[in-house]
C-alpha cells in the first residue's frame, strides 16, 4: 500500500527517538533565540500523518561534539525557560493558531 504525501507536508517533519527507542514524528513549527541558545517548537504528528491537538513540545538544541554539524535536542528542565520560548512562539505565532492556556 502506498501513501501519497504532497512535498510540503514532509519538507518540515523530523524524526526523534523516544526513551524507549521508538521513533516519534513531529512537525517543526519554529526555531526559537532566547540568551544566546536555540530551541526548537514540535508538534507530535499522529501516525495518519495528522497533527495533534494538543500540546507542542519545546526542546533546547545543542551541537554535538561530532564534526558532522548534527545537532541533538534535549528537553528543558527549568520551567521558566520553557514558559518564555513558549511565549515568544505565541506571540509569533497567535494569528495561525489557536493557544489555549
Amino acid at each position: 500500500m502506498e501513501e501519497n504525501f504532497d512535498g510540503e507536508e514532509l519538507d518540515n517533519i523530523i524524526i526523534l527517538n523516544d526513551e524507549e527507542g521508538n521513533e516519534v514524528k513531529f512537525e517543526f513549527l519554529d526555531l526559537i533565540d532566547l540568551d544566546d541558545e536555540e530551541y526548537v517548537v514540535l508538534l507530535p504528528v499522529t501516525e495518519e500523518g495528522e497533527e495533534e491537538e494538543g500540546e507542542v513540545v519545546i526542546l533546547k538544541v545543542e551541537d554535538t561534539d561530532d564534526d558532522l554539524d548534527e545537532e541533538s535536542y534535549v528537553s528543558i528542565e527549568d520551567e521558566d525557560t520553557l514558559n518564555k520560548v513558549f511565549e515568544i512562539f505565541k506571540e509569533k505565532f497567535k494569528d495561525d493558531f489557536d493557544f489555549v492556556d
